[in-house]
């Protein structure tokens, strides 16, 4: 099929690589212009917009597709359908009405649960034990317009946002192969009214780690939020992210080192801190970390 591809972080790659490998022209690749990075802070290209260079690809980033010039250069693409997964930018109507077969989005969330901007997270962090991959045909609102296909998977007891949005973005990538074979024989199907949440975004400052909360909670938050902004705490008055966890079966004082693993007691139960980050250094596990920052049992965080 002639495809416009409209997609920015890394998460999209992988979609975007899969319709190149199944055959598909690709009309165009739209992503988020690039934008200051690094020490040098010069303007770097997303990992989109490097991967359809790579490829060979036509590569647009407009600021906006408010404009009557944006929507005519898309329109004049003459695409059959778009696929767009974390684009970044809201497409007006006559964007999505453009292609023959409208605009599909691959969203990591089994809809309507966890709509919006941080569904990988928002879904470890509440403790979901199960999430997915759905292809639903874009409308106006946000991501209320029914579904084509959809594809489960469970969320791993230990299991952090990274580690499911490389899972995720990999799904994506094989139902949407899926989904333009069977195109013209899917019935799209209306999301229900009932069990709609919204997967706000992340801001930062959830991420400072209260240890007078359940165990379950603090492990929940610490592996939603890795590795990015990256739940943290204070040792020994310096600020350290804590980027993976285990639940314990352990009792102490809130926020106390019971032992010289890192087992930290919570308001209740205790979880072990596997995967640690002072500030400037580079991620350790425990063991590393407990060599080079040691933190004496009794320590309270």
């Amino acid at each position: 099929m002639r495809i416009v591809f409209m997609g920015t972080p890394d998460f999209s790659v992988p979609v975007l690589e899969a319709l190149v490998e199944a055959g598909h022209d690709i009309a165009a690749v739209y992503c988020q212009p690039p934008r200051p990075a690094g020490r040098g802070k010069k303007d770097r290209p997303t990992p989109v917009h490097a991967r359809a260079e790579a490829l060979g690809l036509e590569v647009r980033h407009p600021v906006s597709l408010k404009t009557t010039e944006a929507q005519a250069e898309f329109a004049a693409l003459n695409a059959e359908v778009a696929v767009v997964v974390a684009y970044g930018l809201l497409l007006p109507q006559a964007v999505l009405d453009a292609p023959e077969h409208g605009c599909l989005n691959i969203h990591a969330s089994l809809l309507p649960r966890w709509r919006g901007a941080a569904p990988i997270h928002r879904a470890i962090m509440s403790g979901d034990t199960e999430t997915g991959i759905c292809i639903m045909q874009m409308e106006a609102g946000l991501d209320t317009g029914p579904v084509l296909l959809r594809s489960a998977t469970p969320i791993g007891a230990e299991e952090t946002t990274a580690a499911l949005h490389d899972r995720l973005s990999d799904m994506g990538a094989e139902l949407i192969v899926e989904a333009l074979v069977k195109l013209p024989d899917l019935v799209a199907e209306p999301q229900p009214e009932d069990g709609v949440t919204y997967a706000t975004k992340i801001d930062k400052s959830e991420a400072r780690i209260d240890w007078t909360c359940p165990a379950e909670d603090v492990d929940r938050q610490i592996r939603g939020l890795s590795p990015f902004p990256g739940a943290w705490t204070e040792i020994d008055g310096q600020r350290v992210k804590i980027l993976a966890s285990r639940l314990i079966e352990a009792e102490g004082l809130a926020g106390q080192v019971l032992d010289d693993a890192l087992t930290v007691a919570c308001g209740s139960g205790a979880v072990s801190l596997l995967r640690l980050q002072r500030a400037g250094k580079g991620a350790q596990d425990a063991e590393t970390f407990q060599r080079g920052f040691p933190v004496a049992q009794g320590t309270q965080l």
